[in-house]
Formats: C-alpha cells, sequence, structure tokens
C-alpha cells in the first residue's frame, strides 16, 4: 500500500467517524446516539489503529545492509523500466516494430582483443534489432566476460539497440540474480576525479536514482549492487567526448574492470579505433559488434509496414527505385537507421506525398539527408494527430509556428556547438549562452534590484538613513549572485528519517547564530525601543530568522535529481526549493518579525520590511540557485527572441515529438547528425535551397 493511499484512507476514517457522530446526536434519544457513538468510535479507532501499524510495519527501514541492497535493486529495476518504456514510447522504436538492423562481430586486430579472450565458438555471429533475445543470449552465454561494443557509423542505431537490449533486460520474468542495465552517458565520467567506473556509477547512479539510498545503508547499498555485479553499465557515447578523454576511459577500464565485471559501449566506429590506437590497447575481453547496411528490400518492407494498407499517396515510384537502385543516393540513405527514420517521420505519419524522394535523381545521400532534416521539424510540428502527444491532464498542447520550432532549436544546437557538447543540461544555460561580462552585468543588476528593495522598504519603516544603510548591506550581500551560473540543481528533502542528527545539529547552529545576531540587533534597537523592549525583539527577530535560515539548510540537498530523473522534474524540484525559501523567510520568519516590530514602528511599516525582507533573503540564501540563474537568462534570451519564454515547456514538446531525447537528467537533439545540422544552418535571413517541399499535402 502506498503512502499516498494510506492518507486517503485515514482522511476518509476521519470524515467517515466525523459524519456518523454528528449524525447520531442530532437525534433525540442522547443515550442511543452515545452507546451509537462509542461503538463507531471504537470500530473507527481499531480500523485506524491496524492502519497506522502496517504503515510503520511496511515502511520500516531494512533491519540488514543484505535487505537494503535487494530492496534497492529491486527499486531500480522498476524505475529503469518505467524510465524506458516512456522514453521509447517517445522516440516511436517499436511502432510498427523497430528498424531491421543486421549486427555482425568485428574481426579486426585493431578494434579487439584476442578471440580466445572474448569468447569462444564465436562463430559468425549474426544479430538482428527484430531478434533482442537472441543477442541477449549471446552476451550472456557466450562472451567470457559479457563485455560488449556497438560501433558503427553516424546514425546506424548504436544506441537504439542499447535501448533495446536494456529493455529486453529488464522485462517482467527476468531472473532475480540478472544484473539490471543502466545506460549512462559516458560524457559525464571525469577518470581524473573518479579514476575507477565504480566510483563514478556509485555517485552517478545516486543522482540519477536517489531512492537507492536507504536510511540505513546510505551510499553503501550502491557500492554493494556496484561490486557484487549487480549493476550491468550500458556506457553510451564514447565517440562525443574528446579524443584524449576517449583514451582515458578506455585506460581506466582495462586497468580497473575486474573479471566478473560485465560492460556495453557504444560508439563510432572511427573514434573508437583512434582511441584504442591511441591507448595502445583495445578494451578487454570485449566483443566488437557492427550494423551492416540495410537492404533495400528491408527498407521497402519497414517503409510498406509503416505505412496504411491504402496509402494516401502513390509511393510505387519509391518500390521501384528501391529495387532496381536506381537513385544511388536513396539507396544509400535507407541503408542507416537514421535514413528509414527520417523518411517515416516526414512522409509517412504525415501521409505527406513522397515525389521529392524520387524527382531529383542526382540528388546524392548527404543531400537528401539535408532535405529531410529541413523538413523534419515542419512535419512534425504541423501533424494534427500528435496533439495527443504532447497534452497531459495539466497541460493541453501549446501549438507552435514550425518556423519558430526551428529558430529556437537552430540557437540552440548552435550554442551546444560552440560550447563542443551534445549536451543540454538546464542548470548550464546561463553558463552556455551568457558570456562572463554579461554575468557580471546581471550580478550587478541582482545586486543592484535587491539593494533598492530592501533601501526602500527601511527607508519607509525606520528612516532614509537605516534605508541607505541597509540597501548598502544587502546589496553587497546579493554579491554572491554571480555563483548563481555555476551552481547545480537542489531540492528539498523533508524527511527526518536517518537525517535526525544532522537536523539537531542545523537546530543548534540556528540557536548559537541567533542569540548571536540577537545581540546585535538589540544594540541596534536599544536607543528606539528601550533596552528591555528591544531585547525581546532582538531575541524574538534573531531566533525566529535563524532557525529558519539552519532549517532551510538542513532540507536543501546538493545535486540530487529526485525520483523521478527527467530535465523537467528537476527544474520544478529546484524551483519548489527556491520557493520554499521565500516562503519561508516571507511567512514563517515575517510573522514573527513583523508582530514583534509592529508595536514599535506600525504594522504597515513592519509588513514593508517583512515582505521584501523574506523575498530578497529568500532569494539569497542557500547554495542551489539554478532555477534562478535559468529564469533569468531565458529572459534575456527571449527578449532577444533566441528562445521562448516558457523554456522548458517548450523542450518538453520537442521531446515529446520526438526532435529531442532525455538521457537522465539532460537534453539532447535526437540524433547527433540532426544537432549538426542544425547548427550549420546559414544565418536568419540567407536563402537555402532544398529539393523540393515536404509539406503535409493531401
Amino acid at each position: 500500500m502506498s503512502g499516498r493511499l494510506q492518507k486517503r484512507l485515514a482522511i476518509v476514517f476521519a470524515v467517515a467517524a466525523t459524519g456518523l457522530a454528528l449524525y447520531l446526536f442530532t437525534r433525540d434519544d442522547l443515550e442511543v446516539a452515545d452507546q451509537s457513538a462509542s461503538v463507531i468510535g471504537a470500530f473507527f479507532g481499531l480500523a485506524g489503529l491496524a492502519l497506522a501499524l502496517y504503515g510503520i510495519l511496511a515502511n520500516r527501514p531494512p533491519a540488514s545492509l543484505e535487505e537494503a541492497v535487494t530492496a534497492a535493486k529491486e527499486k531500480l529495476v522498476h524505475r529503469v523500466r518505467r524510465q524506458w518504456v516512456t522514453e521509447v514510447g517517445h522516440r516511436l522504436l517499436e511502432d510498427p516494430g523497430p528498424i531491421p538492423v543486421l549486427w555482425h562481430l568485428v574481426d579486426d586486430a585493431g578494434l579487439t582483443d584476442h578471440p580466445h579472450l572474448v569468447g569462444e565458438d564465436l562463430g559468425a555471429f549474426e544479430g538482428s534489432s527484430r531478434k533482442i533475445p537472441e543477442l541477449a543470449r549471446f552476451l550472456e552465454e557466450r562472451l567470457r566476460r559479457r563485455r560488449l561494443v556497438v560501433t558503427g557509423a553516424p546514425g546506424t542505431g548504436k544506441t537504439t539497440l542499447a535501448v533495446q537490449l536494456l529493455l529486453h533486460l529488464v522485462r517482467t520474468g527476468r531472473d532475480e540474480a540478472d544484473p539490471v542495465p543502466v545506460l549512462v552517458p559516458v560524457n559525464g565520467w571525469d577518470t581524473t576525479a573518479h579514476p575507477r567506473l565504480h566510483d563514478w556509477l556509485a555517485v552517478r547512479l545516486l543522482l540519477d536514482y536517489p531512492e537507492l539510498a536507504t536510511p540505513m545503508s546510505g551510499t553503501s547499498t550502491v557500492r554493494v549492487l556496484l561490486d557484487r555485479g549487480h549493476i550491468l553499465p550500458i556506457l553510451d557515447g564514447l565517440d562525443e567526448i574528446p579524443p584524449p578523454a576517449r583514451v582515458a576511459v578506455i585506460t581506466a577500464l582495462n586497468r580497473w574492470l575486474g573479471e566478473d565485471d560485465r560492460l556495453v559501449v557504444t560508439s563510432r566506429v572511427a573514434e573508437y579505433g583512434q582511441a584504442v590506437a591511441q591507448a595502445g590497447a583495445a578494451l578487454n575481453a570485449a566483443a566488437v559488434i557492427a550494423p551492416a547496411p540495410i537492404t533495400a528490400t528491408a527498407a521497402g518492407d519497414y517503409l510498406r509496414e509503416s505505412l496504411p494498407r491504402e496509402p494516401r499517396h502513390d509511393w510505387t515510384p519509391v518500390w521501384a527505385a528501391l529495387e532496381d537502385r536506381s537513385l544511388p543516393g536513396l539507396s544509400r540513405l535507407v541503408e542507416t537507421a537514421l535514413g528509414l527514420w527520417l523518411i517515416r517521420a516526414v512522409y509517412v505519419l504525415p501521409a505527406a506525398d513522397p515525389a521529392p524522394l524520387t524527382g531529383f535523381p542526382a540528388l546524392r545521400e548527404t543531400t537528401l539527408r539535408a532535405h529531410l532534416f529541413d523538413h523534419l521539424i515542419p512535419a512534425v510540428v504541423d501533424v494534427p494527430h500528435l496533439d495527443r502527444a504532447l497534452a497531459t491532464p495539466f497541460r493541453p498542447r501549446t501549438r507552435r509556428h514550425p518556423d519558430h520550432v526551428r529558430d529556437h532549436l537552430t540557437y540552440l544546437a548552435r550554442l551546444l556547438r560552440r560550447n563542443d557538447t551534445y549536451d543540454l543540461p538546464w542548470w548550464h544555460l546561463a553558463r552556455y549562452a551568457l558570456s562572463p561580462a554579461e554575468q557580471r552585468r546581471v550580478t550587478r543588476l541582482i545586486r543592484l534590484a535587491a539593494g533598492l528593495a530592501a533601501g526602500l522598504a527601511l527607508g519607509f519603516a525606520v528612516g532614509p538613513a537605516s534605508g541607505l544603510a541597509g540597501g548598502l548591506v544587502i546589496g553587497l550581500a546579493a554579491g554572491r549572485a554571480g555563483a548563481w551560473f555555476t551552481e547545480t540543481p537542489g531540492y528539498a528533502d523533508l524527511r527526518p528519517s536517518g537525517r535526525g542528527s544532522a537536523l539537531v545539529r542545523h537546530l543548534r547552529n540556528g540557536l548559537v547564530g541567533g542569540l548571536a545576531g540577537a545581540l546585535v540587533l538589540w544594540g541596534v534597537l536599544g536607543g528606539v525601543l528601550g533596552l528591555k523592549n528591544a531585547l525581546a525583539s532582538a531575541l524574538v527577530v534573531g531566533l525566529t530568522v535563524s532557525f529558519v535560515g539552519e532549517s532551510i539548510k538542513w532540507a536543501e540537498r546538493p545535486a540530487s535529481f529526485t525520483a523521478a530523473t527527467t530535465p523537467l522534474t528537476i527544474w520544478k524540484a529546484d524551483r519548489t526549493l527556491t520557493l520554499l525559501r521565500v516562503l519561508s523567510f516571507g511567512l514563517v520568519g515575517g510573522l514573527a518579525v513583523g508582530l514583534t516590530l509592529s508595536f514599535a514602528f506600525g504594522m504597515t511599516n513592519a509588513l514593508a520590511v517583512v515582505i521584501v525582507g523574506g523575498f530578497v533573503a529568500g532569494l539569497l540564501e542557500g547554495d542551489h540557485h539554478a532555477w534562478i540563474a535559468c529564469t533569468v537568462t531565458v529572459l534575456r534570451l527571449a527578449r532577444r527572441e533566441r528562445v521562448p519564454r516558457r523554456l522548458m515547456a517548450f523542450l518538453d514538446d520537442a521531446h515529446r515529438l520526438g526532435l529531442l531525447r532525455t538521457v537522465g537528467p539532460v537534453y539532447q537533439f535526437r540524433h547527433a547528425e540532426f544537432q549538426d545540422h542544425l547548427a550549420a544552418l546559414p544565418p536568419p535571413g540567407s536563402t537555402v535551397m532544398t529539393p523540393g517541399p515536404a509539406g503535409n499535402t493531401g
């Protein structure tokens, strides 16, 4: 039974008991009513006691490390399955079925280890993206150390295969002893900070899945999962990190992986070959697979399966060109998973006329791909039936003009290229988009606004001199806002379980800090209120503000991404933390301070100081201001029409449309080639020649 259900049942019991009691006591026979109420009260009391006992027993912390490890593994299986089933739905990987890519073993001495170290009786293995169970058996039964490197050219479906393998391994009915596959971008691994893969994964898993940290065992649970081989790391995108980092990753893996450590890595084949050559050794005991070109027959069958039985437009020229290879550009385009996906997204799903695919016989594969990339955004944005995919119970779909979507995504693609990355963590937007000079200007504006607000409030309440002094102090204190642009997200953890000692420590600090602040405030207020009244007021104000501040510090958790590791959820968690700080200082602290000072300065004056002071203090306090920095940056960029004002809603829509993907807490473009294409577009106002329109005709 979930905690939410327990709360609802408790509310139902309370309402039912109260309603029955009121009904009985409104009857004429009070004696009978009293007896009936006693019986009913006893019943509801026993039911409530049973509910409470169930909650205590069901939610008790694990009694041992073994129980904690088992519970953590079960949680991870459910989280990973739910996370990637949702992502596969957005990527349409199983609609109508996987793209038919054949995979084969690579027998290249420059890429692979000695064959007898990789496995025995490997033979001429061939796997298929439509037969993932066979590939899983190959990994589990025929590879000595269960290590696999998935290589291929750009757009050949490397990450898609890794996701398919992951989902197969976490399907219902899996053996409890099997490891849990976890896909993480390898570009998050800094081998200088974490030389061993397990050291980095222990940190990364707690960031992406913080529910793994139990109150009893904490991070040791994750370390045990890793050390006992309960985790199968899938390191995605080795080719997306700089060449020296690739070499460092391969060197670290070869040095620190144990005999029982399993692993899957994805990389473009050229970049992997260069890294192996520079490292001086291939990945120990790892099989390397690569895709075969998709045949024209397989490509045609896939497109026919994707179309209705009676297509709206004539696809006969496409089938003919694929069969006789009369259009080399089109034939080479469909040899990759990316090319087939683009044709499906631009022509099949919107039911558009595919004539442009065969109307320009001399077009090369690269030109055709650029044509599809150019028309991808309007093709997916203008499809009416996608309203269902974008709508949520709390937010209907926002219809956007395709040109605006393209302009915003193009700006973001150029921004990522300028910062040499394929990842878009929203908390890095300020660092990516604003130069150091712009960050300093924004910091000065924040200091000026905070100082001016505080100065006006204090000046209105206690006089111009105090307002000027207070405004200067607040303005100087706001100087640390410059660090907001480099801070990571946080969230408010109000659960006392396992954190009692930390709470006591913060409350002790609040007592000491409050007394020190009260002493200073006593000297300031003594001349206005008298020493006796000033002492009482100073104690109330100093202790209240200090206790509120320390409570916020206790609740504020650094760089943790809550249970649902999506960019939007992390953004909301950091926003909630900011609002909690503001409301705590403005309401809780403000109420005590306002009532204490109202008799001396008047209620209006006291409220002015309290409201402004609480707002400013709530913004300036704490160690996590990523949401504020992102919001300020978005407002500046939106004013220049670089991004929409509701950037996170826009990115979420782009993800649901399949233009972006999420990997843990960050956004990425659906394909790296799509990002590169947008980043290379001419500046606005230039004319781009493409081979014919691909509008949603008919």
